[in-house]
């Protein structure tokens, strides 16, 4: 048997080879970010806002379900099949939005697109941190998001100049072909995780396994610090399912073009991934508990900047403080489950979290498209806000400090 070790510096080439692996799956979605909601109006003739966002919903929802199987089938199959699967089901994603002639066959591109982010996402992320020390966890989670939404910023932001140099469709979605290629090829040379987990289980003195009706109960209501972290992270993604769908709309109306459009669009999730750099370290030393309550406020005031400015320079320092106040939270809600949740079912409270946190996607595109359809999409945008703002006062007064050694 191999020596197994812990941490992220013993552990160097498997963990940046993971690294390396989530900057591809963010790619995938970052492909659509851009050019997809345009698509929906100017090919497709989609007036409605919901029918426009109809992408977001479906794969908001198949990835929220994915999530909440991911982590279970992981803890039995193993860590690295299941990516493997994962990357798979993306191929479909491209392909079928190259030969969509309906708007249905995008919707269904995106329930592809969900299976492959639920499964190839969530894999990477436990596989950081079944690799990480206990104190390294933010670190670990917030590397993996960093590389991620890099990703999804550098396909925004290539996809939307491809977009304009050729045209919406097909040019580039051929590149989503290359990432699937290239993504399966890194998956196949990363090792599994098992033996890790395997080790850690061995060394801790918490519970044993639970049912998966006891760790959705403890994830989703019955534990305080999780059932909080559960929300802040539905909320945060919920945001996010709006801002995709309504922020490409909202820049258009205004007057924007697309390569403005797809610059504006990509640095949000530019910021998201490069603070993430930092504050799943900060949250290694300062703690998670104040990260997500300023993180959540942050993310609700950042929107109501966007909506009060009406200059260029403006919305790049809204979306950049957007991006700013999602890196506080993202990577330090994923470390404080890992936190609380021991290795036995470690994997499935964080399949918990992520399904309720991705269903955000769907209740984002959903809500943002019914207001935007029943009011308008300011108006959308501006009453989105308050969901992080109301999870950043639940943090705040619900959630107890998690990182190791900090009491």
């Amino acid at each position: 048997m191999r020596n197994i070790q812990f941490g992220i510096k013993e552990n160097i080439f498997q963990f940046l080879l993971l690294v390396l692996t989530n900057f591809f799956v963010g790619s995938m979605v970052g492909l659509e970010r851009t050019v997809l909601p345009i698509i929906g109006e100017e090919e497709f003739g989609l007036a409605s806002a919901s029918a426009a966002l109809s992408f977001i919903i479906s794969f908001g929802f198949s990835k929220a379900i994915v999530n909440y199987f991911a982590g279970a089938i992981a803890d039995r199959l193993g860590r690295k099949k299941v990516l493997i699967v994962g990357w798979s089901a993306g191929l479909f994603v491209p392909l079928l939005v190259i030969f969509a002639d309906a708007w249905w066959m995008i919707v269904v591109a995106n329930i592809f697109l969900g299976i492959n982010q639920g499964l190839a996402w969530s894999m990477t992320v436990n596989m950081k941190i079944d690799l990480a020390k206990p104190t390294e966890r933010g670190l670990a989670v917030g590397l993996n998001e960093f590389a991620g939404y890099t990703g999804v910023a550098v396909m925004a932001a290539l996809s939307g100049y491809v977009a304009s140099t050729f045209s919406n469709r097909p040019e580039p979605f051929y590149i989503g072909l290359a990432v699937v290629a290239i993504g399966l090829m890194l998956s196949f040379l990363v090792r599994d995780t098992g033996e890790h987990l395997k080790r850690q289980a061995k060394s801790s003195s918490q519970e044993a396994a639970l049912s998966a009706g006891e760790v959705f109960k403890r994830t989703a209501f019955k534990n305080p610090t999780l059932s909080t972290a559960t929300f802040a992270g539905l909320s945060t993604n919920l945001k996010d399912g709006m801002a995709w769908g309504l922020f490409p709309l909202f820049f258009a109306s205004v007057g924007l073009s697309v390569p403005e459009i797809g610059l504006l669009v990509a640095l949000y999730p530019a910021a998201w991934g490069f603070f993430q750099l930092f504050t799943g370290f900060l949250s290694d030393r300062w703690g998670r508990k104040w990260l997500i309550a300023g993180g959540m406020w942050l993310q609700a005031a950042s929107l109501w900047l966007l909506l009060m400015v009406d200059q260029y320079s403006l919305w790049i320092v809204a979306s950049i403080l957007l991006g700013l106040g999602t890196a506080m939270v993202y990577p330090t809600l994923q470390a404080a489950i890992s936190d609380v949740a021991p290795p036995s079912w470690r994997a499935s409270s964080m399949g918990v979290y992520r399904s309720f946190r991705d269903s955000g996607y769907a209740f984002g595109a959903l809500f943002a498209g019914i207001l935007t359809d029943v009011i308008n999409v300011e108006w959308a945008i501006g009453l989105v806000a308050l969901l992080p703002m109301i999870a950043g006062v639940m943090a705040a007064l619900r959630m107890k400090e998690t990182l190791p050694n900090s009491l």
